[in-house]
């Protein structure tokens, strides 16, 4: 952006009004909540910052048009709005929940960042010009705006997004192991597929033993424990999770918290299954998962979400851990 001394006054305010969207962003990023133990009404807190939202969406609609023609405009709407925004968003409590706030956070983070990157496309554009990259940019801050109507209202629904993603992750990684299994002798067939006319592939590094089909059996078991865990925990949650204790929402946090490392076993798991298949590395990848699983079922087991029906599929996912991994270890030590 260049011209002459109040183009100049804008490049400075513009990238002034930058250092602070970014400085503000940060913050949110990496600071603390409001930790007052006062009341606090969550539901005028959606109201409050959901008008702060709808006011960001509007400003920056405002100064990516007046940049467009003449006069030049003034930035301190958008600068205000985003302060407001970030400002309303520290009044959550960790209190309500950690897993919500950092739902809220996340979407927060995303709006501040959407607003940076179309001041940044402001700076570098021609004045008083719209170009497709500012406009661009504006329906990228829209859209960040956009999904705050979809975020969890409160702990227990932050808590199902969690475990909602967890269930689909660990469904995937078991469905393509299953896949793999069903394409005859070759888990690569679909991505080295020999060329036509040419001699099959004699590399045995890319096919399963007898013995590597058999240590598949009781990984695929923990896998389905894994997904039933989940599901059996979201259904759980869903029918008797509460938010109306610190001690309840904690409890629903902690149950997140712990969900969010079953995927990622999981695919450890899944990836150290394909050949050549290590045998200590997928003796080590059994053992992390069934230790985890057994956490999160002593988790659930002392939780207010597992009453009596729950506790029969606690017992019962216990048992099956357990199995499978005596199973798996013992396949594995086999011969070896």
């Amino acid at each position: 952006m260049s011209g002459d001394n109040s183009a100049g006054d804008v490049y400075v305010t513009l990238r002034n009004l930058l250092n602070s969207i970014q400085c503000i962003r940060d913050r949110v990023r990496d600071g603390e909540s409001n930790t007052s133990d006062g009341a606090f009404n969550l539901s005028n807190f959606w109201g409050t910052l959901n008008q702060a939202v709808k006011s960001v969406s509007q400003e920056v609609t405002k100064i990516s048009l007046a940049f467009s023609k003449p006069p030049l405009p003034s930035l301190q709407g958008c600068q205000t709005s985003v302060l407001t925004l970030s400002t309303v968003y520290y009044w959550l409590p960790k209190s309500q929940g950690v897993t919500l706030r950092r739902q809220i956070r996340d979407a927060t983070v995303e709006v501040l960042e959407g607003v940076s990157q179309l001041v940044e496309v402001i700076l570098s554009s021609p004045l008083q010009s719209l170009t497709q990259d500012q406009l661009t940019s504006t329906g990228t801050v829209w859209s960040a705006c956009d999904q705050f109507t979809q975020l969890p209202q409160d702990n227990k629904a932050a808590v199902l997004v969690v475990l909602s993603a967890q269930t689909g992750v660990v469904k995937d990684a078991l469905e393509e192991i299953e896949q793999a299994l069903s394409d005859a002798q070759d888990p690569f067939s679909d991505v080295l597929d020999d060329d036509e006319g040419e001699e099959p592939r004699g590399n045995q590094d890319t096919y399963w033993s007898d013995k590597d089909r058999q240590v598949i059996g009781p990984c695929q078991g923990l896998m389905k424990a894994s997904t039933a865990c989940l599901r059996k925990l979201t259904s759980a949650v869903k029918a008797n999770g509460d938010v109306t204790s610190a001690q309840t929402l904690a409890q629903l946090d902690d149950l997140a918290d712990m969900g969010k490392g079953v995927s990622p076993s999981v695919d450890d798991l899944a990836l150290s299954l394909y050949p050549p298949m290590d045998y200590s590395s997928v003796e080590n990848n059994v053992s992390k998962l069934a230790a985890l699983l057994k956490k999160l079922l002593q988790i659930i087991r002392s939780s207010h979400v597992c009453g009596e029906a729950e506790l029969v599929w606690v017992q019962f996912l216990d048992g099956a851990v357990d199995h499978n991994l005596h199973k798996a270890r013992d396949l594995i030590q086999q011969g070896s």
